[in-house]
């Protein structure tokens, strides 16, 4: 057991390699936790402990091109690519049905993988993005979402955002999680770790890389859309959570796209929101124990709604 108790997992696909962190019973039930940017899968270290603890197999993939071993040759970050790298840590574990949480980045990834791939998650959570489909037509209500996501534009510069971004210790990556998180202080160990994973070259391309093909304006603004953004229906019971001070999305941006998710019938499974008193972007770090519990109530829930359905209740 390394990494502060955790396995360690690996898995191959074409020329690229996947790890992951894991806990818990092997022949638990499976829960694949995704983080975001700019983060790692460590940051789940607490929702790993408490579900392993509620007998679940619980694991946190690095996202592709967030280590080394992972970065495509292609460039492909495509939010597609993503997903199926979900499903293949599924197929990897020999799990047919998994239930999915994901922050951030993660969180867009649970929208299109649940979307992608119906039939194998069993619930979707995400903390700290909307239904990603609805947010061109929800930023025309909430226009201050755009003065917020400046920095998304701004990853579209190649080279010169890569330079901002190594400057001064990487300082702006350290305002996004001051700003974000604005009653949140990330601590030393855990900052030392951000750094080194930024200071590879090709992972702090590969994670602007992220913005540059799933975030353009274009594709904010709806002029343009994609194969990701296309999936609007998610059959699985889903759960959003946001925080109050989240600096990154505003509360009004999820209250937006709640409205037009649920008129459009997106969420046949169901979609539940829930904004989280006194935290910001990282929720699940701020008030760990929280956010655990309310993703486990969701589970178990999802789980029961589904066992009474099946037997025609």
């Amino acid at each position: 057991m390394t990494n502060r108790g955790f396995d360690t997992l690996t898995r191959r696909s074409a020329d690229l390699e996947f790890t992951a962190l894991a806990a818990g019973p092997v022949d638990g039930s499976l829960v694949v936790f995704l983080h975001g940017f700019p983060d790692g899968p460590e940051t789940f270290a607490n929702q790993l402990t408490a579900f392993a603890a509620a007998g679940y197999r619980a694991i946190a993939p690095t996202l592709r091109g967030y280590e080394p071993s992972s970065v495509p040759a292609d460039g492909n970050h495509s939010l597609i690519a993503l997903a199926d790298d979900v499903v293949g840590w599924l197929d990897h574990l020999g799990a047919q049905t998994a239930d999915l949480v994901g922050h951030d980045w993660g969180a867009a990834i649970t929208y299109t993988a649940a979307g992608r791939h119906p039939d194998r998650f069993t619930s979707a959570t995400t903390m700290a993005v909307p239904p990603l489909p609805r947010i061109p037509q929800a930023v025309r209500r909430v226009p201050k979402q755009l003065v917020l996501s400046w920095y998304m534009t701004f990853f579209q510069l190649r080279w010169i955002s890569e330079r901002a971004a190594r400057a001064r210790d990487h300082a702006l990556i350290a305002w996004f999680w001051q700003r974000w998180s604005p009653g949140y202080t990330l601590d030393d160990d855990a900052w030392m770790g951000l750094q080194r994973r930024f200071a590879e070259p090709s992972v702090l391309t590969s994670t602007l890389r992220y913005y540059r093909q799933n975030a353009t304006p274009l594709l904010l603004l709806g002029l343009k859309t994609n194969e990701a953004m296309d999936l609007t229906t998610v059959g699985a019971p889903t759960l959003v959570l946001h925080g109050s001070d989240d600096g990154c999305m505003t509360p009004k941006l999820f209250s937006a796209v709640h409205d037009i998710a649920v008129e459009a019938g997106d969420f046949p499974g169901g979609l539940r929101r829930e904004e989280v008193s006194g935290c910001g972007h990282f929720l699940h770090l701020e008030q760990p124990d929280e956010i655990s519990e309310r993703i486990l109530d969701h589970i178990v829930t999802s789980l029961a709604a589904e066992n009474r359905s099946a037997a025609g209740e």
